[in-house]
């Protein structure tokens, strides 16, 4: 892990120099450009507002912003998840013409998509203004919920990064998995309101993603604090982290030989 640090020291212009520059091709090679940014979220905000309010006339109190932050969240974690396992296929002239560490590619992909995560959050609290909901200091927990997500989020990409090398299936396996886990994660419908207590309290503590969105909920829109199970999926999200680099660390070489 130390090792680790190091080299995202060495290499920290490398990562942004490459996310500024993933995210210019992104934008302008639309006529709209940055504005896409902005609007992505809001228009899926807009749909699932139309399915839960219109078509089953249901919906939580302040429902954008409720689903406004499912969203964003879900957001980064399924698309970090999905690129992961393509990154090294992705990045073959790089992997085969020069060395750098391979973690640093999914880093890489993981700070363009921090910065739109950040883009929704800002509109976030322009939503939470609208609505007059009143915006305390306990927002700033919404910086620990982040890291603790990106720790998490990012070892599992790792993994995913490692096996997609070898495993030509393994993007269609993943993009299954997250559409089963999407409808288990809360994105427009509460789950401590919709199922049981008991098996309500079991998915937001057995489902990261259902977990974080909730505490995100919790801080932003009802003012509570943090729950104790944060601390425990730091340290789930480190552990699944060693295991990532080490993954990587002994087989990066090879690599290489596959993709030839």
């Amino acid at each position: 892990m130390i090792d680790s640090v190091r080299g995202c020291k060495k290499y920290f212009n490398y990562i942004l120099f490459s996310s500024k520059s993933k995210l210019k091709s992104e934008v302008a090679s639309s006529y709209l450009n940055a504005l896409w940014l902005v609007l992505n979220p809001l228009f899926y905000m807009l749909t699932y507002m139309f399915i839960v309010e219109v078509v089953f006339k249901r919906a939580e109190p302040n429902f954008p912003i409720f689903v406004f932050i499912g969203i964003t969240f879900w957001d980064y974690f399924s698309r970090l998840i999905s690129c992961s396992v393509n990154v090294i296929r992705d990045n073959r002239n790089i992997v085969t013409k020069t060395y750098i560490p391979k973690y640093v590619l999914l880093m890489v992909k993981s700070f363009v998509l921090l910065f739109k995560m950040f883009i929704s959050i800002f509109i976030i609290f322009i939503l939470l203004a609208i609505f007059r909901i009143k915006i305390s200091f306990n927002v700033l927990l919404l910086l620990p919920i982040i890291v603790v997500m990106y720790i998490f989020t990012f070892g599992c990409g790792m993994i995913l990064m490692h096996f997609g090398v070898y495993v030509n299936d393994l993007n269609d396996i993943v993009r299954i998995l997250l559409r089963f886990i999407f409808y288990f994660s809360g994105i427009f419908y509460s789950i401590t309101n919709s199922l049981p207590p008991i098996a309500g309290n079991i998915l937001l503590k057995a489902n990261p993603i259902a977990f974080f969105i909730n505490e995100a909920r919790n801080v932003l829109m009802y003012h509570q604090g943090l729950s104790f199970y944060l601390l425990i999926w730091l340290i789930i999200g480190l552990i699944i982290c060693k295991i990532g680099l080490q993954l990587i660390k002994r087989n990066e070489n090879t690599y290489i030989k596959v993709l030839r």
